[in-house]
């Protein structure tokens, strides 16, 4: 698969840096948005993949442009936002609207090319330790996210804690000697329970909810 890439940034040098990099890596450069204002009907018109997304905008920013993105279109893109600091507070909130992951500016362009194609599969989890250093650093329990997790059986619970280690789903399967469709009818239970619109954004709301504990990580 060859994805399509939206980007969104107010700042016309990274804009032209990025598109020079993803293309020298294959991936084709659709549109592009200079305020999360612009992303939603770039996006009607371009219909891209993924929607690389800067979380920092003038106007609207990109916690806001995802929160359209996933409330105003039937299908919508994947969305991989870029902040300066990885334990930025805006890249919190823009996993919780529905972002798929997120990058550093200053990643490689190899990091940047994996993190699009990753994301646009929708099949792992993009740097499962990035991400828990991000929502445990802020060490808050919300108890929306906890009630809802406790409608989870055991076994989705489980096969939730495999997801935040970043498996796919056919890891997972093997893990737990189970088929490909069962771990994919699990996955698609805990998304309907937690109200999660991706991987990203349901192991967020696990380590919110408790169900999730760093230890998960490291098999502890």
């Amino acid at each position: 698969m060859t994805p399509t890439v939206l980007l969104a940034d107010d700042e016309p040098l990274v804009r032209t840096g990025l598109r020079a990099l993803l293309e020298q890596q294959g991936i084709t450069v659709v549109g592009e948005a200079a305020d999360g204002s612009e992303v939603l009907p770039a996006v009607r018109r371009t219909r891209p993949d993924v929607v690389l997304m800067d979380v920092r905008m003038p106007g609207t920013d990109g916690i806001e442009a995802t929160r359209q993105l996933l409330a105003e279109t039937t299908e919508p893109p994947k969305v991989l936002v870029v902040t300066t600091f990885d334990n930025d507070d805006y890249v919190h909130e823009a996993l919780l609207a529905g972002a798929s992951g997120f990058l550093l500016k200053r990643a490689r362009k190899e990091e940047i090319a994996h993190a699009v194609r990753t994301v646009a599969t929708g099949e792992s989890l993009l740097f499962p330790e990035a991400i828990r250093r991000l929502v445990t650093a802020r060490g808050v329990r919300h108890e929306r996210y906890a009630r809802a997790a406790k409608t989870l059986t055991r076994r989705e619970a489980e096969v939730l804690r495999l997801v935040a280690t970043g498996l796919s789903n056919q890891d997972i399967a093997a893990a737990l000697v189970i088929s490909l469709e069962t771990v994919k009818t699990h996955v698609g239970n805990i998304f309907g329970k937690l109200g999660a619109a991706n991987r990203s954004q349901a192991v967020v709301m696990a380590y919110e909810a408790g169900v999730v504990r760093p230890g998960h990580l490291a098999g502890q």
